[in-house]
């Protein structure tokens, strides 16, 4: 069975972010980022840098392992695109992906981001990691996008991060975002970095 991973790859390893050392510094991020599949443009706010590949693909190695524990069955991303990923640090972080998507029948893709929450929920729980999750719907210029919010919580039980998690199908692609954050002000610089981009 093939398995979407999409917005929710960083997610999944947040444990081991935030028990590791600080990240060497990553190249510089640039003003802009466009992707031409999408006609999607984003600025990168100032302060928060570019992610490396190299970093991107340990991540999701570790996203792969997390979810194996939990999911029997094929676990398959070779489709799955990173767009662009930067951060402030390790607990403010913005990540977008794509993966080519057409809907075998009306409903499929919903039906799949409803077994995708599931998915999530049991890795953070198998990795004994407390969670509060909301479902929603937001639009952003213009655009129809799921929204999973989560709340992660700490070992001493006060709230560590959220996440906010975007999904939609744009052009024969399921896009998605995962927004880290941990404080109000960061959390409004990446929401408006999403929220102002542009999608021709």
């Amino acid at each position: 069975m093939k398995t979407k991973f999409l917005y929710f790859i960083f997610g999944l390893i947040v444990l081991a972010a935030c028990n590791s050392s600080t990240p060497q510094q990553e190249a510089n991020a640039a003003a802009n980022y466009t992707n031409k599949e999408l006609g999607w443009t984003i600025t990168i706010p100032e302060g928060y840098k570019l992610i490396s590949k190299a970093k991107i693909e340990v991540n999701d190695q570790k996203g792969k392992e997390a979810i194996n524990k939990v999911y029997e069955g094929e676990v398959n991303t070779d489709s799955l695109k990173h767009l662009v990923s930067f951060q402030k640090n390790q607990l403010n972080i913005f990540d977008s992906t794509i993966e080519p998507y057409v809907e075998k029948y009306p409903g499929e893709y919903e039906t799949n981001n409803q077994a995708l929450k599931k998915l999530l929920f049991d890795t953070y729980n198998n990795q004994k990691i407390k969670i509060d999750t909301l479902s929603g719907k937001e639009v952003v210029q213009g655009l129809d996008f799921n929204a999973f919010y989560i709340k992660v919580y700490g070992p001493s039980g006060a709230v560590l991060m959220h996440q906010v998690m975007y999904s939609t199908l744009l052009k024969g692609y399921d896009f998605g975002v995962n927004i880290n954050y941990n404080n109000e002000e960061d959390k409004k610089i990446l929401m408006d970095a999403f929220k102002n981009s542009k999608f021709k």
